[in-house]
């Protein structure tokens, strides 16, 4: 499909957009001249636009003269080994080219999967402009529209690095350690991102920088300015990114849960509004289950409120998936994880 070519499935209308991603909107009654408010949706490591499609469906489908939706694409395949920065300029660029050709756009969201969070935090810090003039009610804004919503599913947020981060690896230390000395072999920069190893020019990891402003962006106002921040995790089950990393919780806080909270909803399994604190010394602590970067990291995300869901696929056939099922990255091996993009739908500020 090139860019001029528009395929209508079901009332929704796909296209390929000039600058390398894919933008899905409602075909009809001419909602797309009504809808304001830009979706973007980001996949994951080695990931494309494709893993969207489901989820950029519904959204059109439930919300038809209210967003637009844009399925990332420039960072697709082996580009998301480059680095969280290196992606996330790429992004910004992307989000700014579609704000420019589209000038009805009043409202914007991000809707992120695993390493795409993270990529997509750096991007908003890339998109901010901070309050225009000494009104104390104005805000500021990502690329120059009305911020809204930013969701990450399944997203590693305090990195991998040990401490049970990274299911697969079993929770043992040695294992730990030994992945953290060769991740960059196979997931290139991008790995030494996700297990802390990087060091540029003297700086900390780029993970602890993205916890706060610096000098030259503004990656916590960014946060800020968005009306919500949700974090969706898999309580189990997701061998990729850890519960803990993903819902942005100590050890110590990780909720019990038990069945399915609404009918509507089979999969959610625990809901929390937890809300802005800013850091202590007391609360700048490390204990045998969180080293003093892991504390950092939880500490300076919780500088802003967070809507964590909780989600488990324990009963499901695809319970295994569960870091694809969540995300729907098929629609077909993963439909289980429906629930959870109605929930993300019912819940999403217009």
């Amino acid at each position: 499909m090139d860019e001029n070519t528009v395929i209508v499935e079901n009332g929704v209308c796909h296209k390929d957009s000039v600058n390398g991603g894919h933008d899905v909107w409602s075909c009809e009654n001419g909602a797309s001249n009504f809808a304001d408010h830009l979706v973007v949706m980001v996949h994951g490591i080695l990931g494309s636009a494709a893993d969207w499609k489901f989820g950029a469906e519904q959204f059109v489908k439930m919300l038809p003269d209210k967003v637009f939706v844009h399925c990332s694409e420039r960072n697709g395949s082996k580009l998301t080994l480059d680095g969280v920065d290196v992606m996330a300029q790429r992004l910004a660029a992307e989000v700014q080219e579609i704000i420019e050709n589209k000038p009805e756009l009043r409202k914007i969201s991000f809707v992120a999967h695993s390493v795409g969070g993270l990529v997509a935090r750096y991007a908003i810090g890339i998109l901010y402009q901070p309050p225009k003039g000494d009104n104390e009610n104005s805000r500021g804004t990502i690329g120059g529209l009305q911020a809204m919503n930013f969701v990450t599913v399944a997203t590693p947020h305090l990195g991998s690095r040990g401490n049970k981060q990274v299911p697969f690896l079993f929770g043992f230390t040695a294992v730990e350690k030994v992945a953290s000395l060769v991740i960059h072999w196979i997931f290139r920069r991008t790995g030494r991102h996700l297990f802390l190893t990087d060091i540029d020019e003297g700086k900390p990891p780029l993970l602890k920088r993205m916890v706060d402003d610096d000098n030259e962006y503004c990656f916590l106002s960014a946060l800020r300015v968005f009306k919500r921040r949700v974090a969706y995790s898999n309580v189990g089950y997701d061998h990729i990114v850890g519960w803990r990393t993903s819902c942005i919780r100590r050890m110590s806080e990780l909720p019990k849960w038990e069945d399915a909270l609404n009918e509507k909803y089979p999969h959610i399994v625990y809901e929390e509004h937890s809300n802005a604190c800013e850091p202590d010394e007391s609360a700048l602590r490390a204990d045998e289950n969180s080293d003093k970067i892991e504390e950092e990291l939880v500490t300076g995300l919780s500088r802003v409120s967070w809507e964590k869901v909780d989600v488990s696929f324990h009963t499901s056939r695809s319970r295994f998936s569960a870091h694809s099922v969540i995300q729907v990255k098929d629609h077909y091996m993963h439909a289980e994880g429906a629930d959870v993009i109605q929930h993300m739908i019912d819940h999403f500020i217009l």
